[in-house]
This record gives structure tokens, sequence and C-alpha cells, in this order.
């Protein structure tokens, strides 16, 4: 029940907040960047990326993929990012994430999650990946190589994540995303005949400076797009960190030479041998203008912005309607898991209360066979235990009645035998008594002549010694 219950929990915070955010880091042994391959053309990456410190990560939202990074756990910045254009972002809402696996691959966590709310459950966290701390106090901002602005809600979340922003001063980070968001919308997507033909890669060239001696500060900002299409095309464009302003346009193969060597971005070079010089020339002039600040000429782009403003139009009075039906697609929903939930619940009760009784009875019926069956079994085993007692117990009698016979027996032969001996005993002690009355008289006649010797020497003894105390010694001669 509470795992359910959980589950649910889950669910709902999945449909009511929409900032749940996640991301899977790919293993090495996967192909690509798994499901993010989409974001590639012909769903191959980026080749020459080949350090160990290269991390792939696959950046999903509600376990849905939204754009591909390659994460330099070395510069703790990402190198690029591959995304698709979805439509501008009406708002942005900063809400940064962290990925767990980067820094603690072992960790139970599959998802980026708030930084906030890791605590202690991550190990080493920082060690392979930036952190907001790194960013505090530093004079530099989140800058993100995947902008939000280009990015409708969905996706724009997900683009709010440590490992899609490198080090960028405030006003480097606007200008890129200025002129980032003109390129895609004015330059970009009115020259691909199908948007979900262009793929863009937005990366950054690591530098030897670093933000507290940890985060690599970026040397320049890059992007490169593939309108892989009939009568496609291909660019590339840099921006210097030294000039804001700067925005350099390129080929994609010019680019590739000022990254690591051996690098090539596009499957194919975005087929180089079928691409339209025309539109490509097209899309050099709208850049050449947003570089200098002009606006986009209305004689190439007049039906183009004039759709726009319809789209925008269109967009303003259907917003509100568009609003209120997924409210109410919202609270559908709601009440339909509403309703599964209490006839889950129900069910579950039902359920519960027949297989409880079902397992009462069932216990019930298991005591009563036990016991029964205990007291067949011990029939046999009283009735044979209580005829070894009869059987003892008689045998206890008659081994009773033969030693009170033998006692009674053996009071009047042990006295004959007393009496019959007597005489016997009597007579044979006479010779030891006058032995003994012999032996008694002797020894005190032998006493005697002993202390009467004992006496003479005595006084033997003691005449000796007067006599030599007092009588003069003679001389030799006498």
């Amino acid at each position: 029940e509470w795992t359910m219950k959980t589950s649910i929990v889950f669910l709902l915070c999945i449909s009511v907040f929409p900032g749940f955010s996640q991301g899977r880091v790919v293993r090495e042994d996967e192909t690509g960047f798994a499901e993010c391959n989409v974001f590639f053309s012909g769903q191959v990456p980026p080749e020459g990326f080949t350090e160990p410190f290269h991390v792939k990560i696959c950046q999903q939202y509600n376990k849905e993929p939204r754009f591909a990074t390659l994460y330099s756990t070395k510069d703790k910045i990402p190198l690029y990012s591959a995304f698709k254009f979805t439509k501008p972002a009406q708002s942005e809402e900063e809400n940064w994430l962290v990925e767990p696996q980067i820094d603690d691959p072992e960790n139970d966590l599959h998802e980026m999650v708030h930084e906030a709310d890791i605590g202690g459950t991550v190990a080493n966290l920082g060690a392979n990946q930036a952190l907001t701390s790194d960013y505090v106090g530093s004079g530099y901002e989140r800058g993100l190589l995947n902008p939000s602005l280009l990015n409708e809600e969905d996706f724009q979340v997900a683009t709010y994540t440590l490992t899609n922003a490198v080090p960028l001063s405030p006003a480097l980070s606007k200008s890129w995303h200025r002129d980032i968001g003109k390129v895609v919308e004015q330059a970009l997507i009115p020259y691909c005949s199908k948007m979900d033909h262009l793929y863009l890669l937005a990366g950054a060239i690591p530098s030897s400076i670093q933000v507290k001696g940890k985060v690599s500060v970026p040397e320049s900002l890059w992007l490169a797009a593939c309108c892989d299409a009939p009568e496609g095309w291909s660019l590339g464009l840099v921006k210097k960190i030294n000039d804001e302003n700067s925005l350099a346009d390129l080929t994609v193969g010019e680019l590739e030479k000022q990254l690591l060597p051996g690098v090539h971005l596009f499957k194919g070079n975005c087929g180089k041998d079928k691409q339209s010089q025309k539109k490509r020339e097209a899309v050099l002039q709208v850049v050449s203008q947003i570089r200098s600040g002009e606006q986009v000429g209305k004689s190439n782009n007049q039906e183009t912005k004039e759709s726009g403003w319809v789209r925008k139009v269109a967009g303003i009075i259907a917003t509100p309607f568009i609003k209120l039906l997924e409210l109410l697609i919202y609270i559908f929903v709601e009440l339909v898991k509403f309703v599964f939930y209490f006839l889950w619940l129900v069910v579950k009760r039902v359920v519960g209360t027949i297989l409880d009784g079902v397992y009462s009875l069932w216990n019930g019926m298991v005591s009563y066979l036990k016991a029964v069956s205990m007291v067949l079994i011990s029939i046999p085993y009283d009735v044979g235990r209580v005829i070894v007692n009869i059987f003892l117990g008689f045998l206890q009698i008659v081994r009773d009645v033969l030693s009170l016979t033998y006692r009674i027996l053996s009071i009047p032969v042990a006295f004959v035998l007393h009496l019959a001996a007597f005489p016997y005993h009597s007579i044979c002690a006479i010779p030891s008594v006058l032995k003994d009355m012999a032996t008694g008289i002797g020894g005190t006649f032998a006493l005697v002549i002993d202390a009467t010797a004992a006496v003479l020497h005595g006084f033997y003894y003691l005449a000796g010694h007067i006599i030599k105390r007092f009588v003069p010694k003679a001389s030799s001669d006498d």
C-alpha cells in the first residue's frame, strides 16, 4: 500500500510540478547518445571527441529527450550541446539543476535534481562538474549553450542545468543569446524547408583561464547549423570572448579546424555535395545584417515577417483558449486519475477482505487438522506407556516382596550364627590374653632394670665430675 501511494504521489508530482527534470549519463559502451541521437544529423554524433574525460549526457525532461550534451569533466564545462529549434519561449524562469551521475556513477539518482535537494546522498559532489558555488562572486554568469529562449516550455526547463552552462560575463551572455536567437529565427529557420531538418550544435572552446581554479572560461563560442534536406546548407558562427559584438561566419570545415584535430561535426559534412549555394548566401546575408545591427531586409523576408506577425497575433488570440483547453484537459485527467484511484482502493479493500477471510479460514482448518492428527497419533503412544507402567509396577511389587522375605528370614539365621560362634571366639581368646599378660610383665621387669642402670650411671657420672673439679691433677712423672 505504501509503495502504491508513493507511486501515485510521484505521478502527481510529475503532472502538477513542471519543474521536474531528469537526464541520463550515457555509458562508454553505448553507441552515441542513446535516445538523444535524434538531435544529430543522420542520428550520428560528432566524431573526434574521444578524451576519457568527455562524458555524454542525454538531457531529458518528463522522461523525454530534450537535447544532448558532451561534457568535459576536466574543464567542468560542456563542449557542445546539440538541439533543435522548437519555438520561441514566452517567458524564462531559472531553475538550476545538477547531474548526480557525473560525480557518483553508482548513485541511485538517475535524474537531474536541484543542487540544494541532494544533501549528502551524492559522493564527491562537484568533483567532475561545476556547481552554483563556483559562479558565486566570480563576476561570471552561467551562460547557456543551448539558449532557453529557443525552446518551448517543456524544453526550456531542461536547459537550466549546470551541464549546459559555461562562465560568461553578463554582457557577453546577453549578446550571445541575443545573436543566436536572431540568427536562428531570422536567418536559419526561414531558409530550411522543414524545421525538423535543422540540426544545431552550440559549443565552447575551453581556455587556460579558470574560475576559482576549477571551471574553464571559454576562449570562444561557436554555433554550427545543418539543414539536412534537399537544397540544404551548413553554416558555422564564432563569437570571441574578448569582443562581445563579434560574430564571424565561416564554413563548417573551417570551424572544425578550430576545434580538436580530427573533429567532424555532421555526418557526411551535411550533404556538402548537394548543398544549395544560393540559400547559403541568403543565410549569410541575413547573418551579416544581424551582425551589423540592421533590421532584416523586408524585400528578402517580407512574407516571412508578415506570416510571423500573423502567427504572433493568432497566438495572442488563441492563447487564452489554449490555456482554458489545457486546464479542462488537466481537470479531466485528474478526475480520471481520481476515479481510477478510488476504484483501485475499493477493489483493493474488497479483495483484501476476501483474502483475509480465506486466509483465516485456511489457518483454522490447518490448526484443527493438526490438533486432530496429534490426538490420533498420541493414542497408541499413551496406551503403550500405560502398559509399560503397569508392568514396571508389577515388577516393583515382586521385588519388594522378595526383599522383605529375605530380610525376615535373615534375622534368626544371623542370630544363631553369632550365638554358635561365641564359645569359639571366647576360648580362642585365652592364649592371646596370656601372651599379652606375659609381654606386659616382661616389659615391666625390663623397664625396672633399665631405670636402675640409668640411675647408677648418673651417680657415676656425677661423682667423676666432682673428682675432676676439686682433686688437683698429678704431674706427668707422678
